[in-house]
């Protein structure tokens, strides 16, 4: 019993925690780090809460939740009253609806991307002023990336390649790669995903926006490795300014058309903070163990 009400709490407890880190600014000034904190922080509610409503249905074993669980399959669900018949079903039927509109997230987006890869060996052309990359000749600025198991393409329009230099130019398709690279379109997916499972909260809306934006400073901290950092801040100011139309389905842009995010990367790349030595390691630290406790209590007796 004791293990199934931690485990509650626990649930309860990511509410909170993604309420904070959905608002926190720290998290700016070390964005992989913010990330990781985010992908435990939902893999820990999904563990806590299915592992909570598991824990109420297999009470009548005595075992904690791994232990009851052979119990339960020896006789059959037997010993299961109402109230705890329908903590099992509550349980079986969150972790399909959460497995099921993964894999359908998954489908969704392999299918945008092959759609648009098909688009782009139409209309596309390459060119020898950025190789290695798709050039769509569109007046309008543009620069995404299609992430791909095996390759990955980095497109731009001729209206990016006439709004900005050659620096700057370079400064965003080093942004552009770094998605690639980093895989950050899989970051993305189980968040994505919980949203259209809980459409109506907001708090599920404003987690996708937070880790969207980690991910673009992330993003941000690779491209301007080696480099000044003011050609991809000026980059993304220019972009901003000429209003860009959202990336294609599937894909990562390097810029939207919202100021205030483009602002606060702008910022950070002109006026970096490095997080302090300590703070930096309790959040290190706190990734593991937010991922790690659920799963704990899980297997242990109680």
């Amino acid at each position: 019993m004791t293990g199934t009400a931690l485990l509650a709490l626990i649930s309860l407890g990511t509410v909170g925690g993604a309420h904070l880190l959905s608002g926190a600014r720290w998290t700016w000034r070390t964005p992989r780090t913010g990330i990781a904190l985010w992908q435990a922080l939902g893999l820990c509610w999904g563990v806590a809460t299915i592992g909570a409503l598991l824990g109420v249905a297999l009470l009548p074993y005595g075992r904690g939740v791994a232990g009851g669980v052979p119990g339960l399959l020896d006789d059959q669900a037997a010993r299961l009253d109402a109230p705890h018949m329908a903590a099992l079903l509550a349980a079986v039927s969150l972790t399909g609806v959460l497995l099921a509109m993964l894999m359908y997230a998954v489908v969704r987006v392999v299918r945008a991307r092959r759609r648009h890869r098909a688009l782009l060996a139409l209309v596309s052309r390459s060119d020898s002023t950025v190789p290695g990359t798709l050039v769509l000749d569109h007046p309008g600025a543009a620069a995404y990336c299609v992430p791909g198991v095996r390759s990955s393409k980095v497109v731009v329009s001729a209206g990016t390649m006439e709004l900005l230099d050659e620096a700057e130019l370079a400064a965003v398709l080093a942004h552009e790669r770094a998605h690639a690279r980093e895989r950050h379109d899989l970051v993305l997916l189980p968040f994505a995903s919980l949203r259209q499972v809980f459409p109506q909260f907001r708090l599920v809306g404003r987690c996708l926006d937070a880790v969207e934006l980690l991910i673009e400073m992330a993003a941000d901290d690779r491209a301007r490795s080696g480099r000044p950092p003011r050609e991809l801040a000026t980059a993304l100011l220019r972009f901003a300014a000429a209003r860009p139309a959202a990336a294609p389905s599937g894909t990562l842009g390097v810029a939207s058309a919202d100021d205030i995010p483009v602002m606060a990367r702008v910022r950070r790349l002109l006026e970096p903070q490095p997080l302090p030595r300590r703070t930096r390691f309790a959040a290190t630290v706190a990734v593991p163990v937010v991922a790690g406790l659920p799963l704990l209590l899980i297997i242990l007796p109680h």
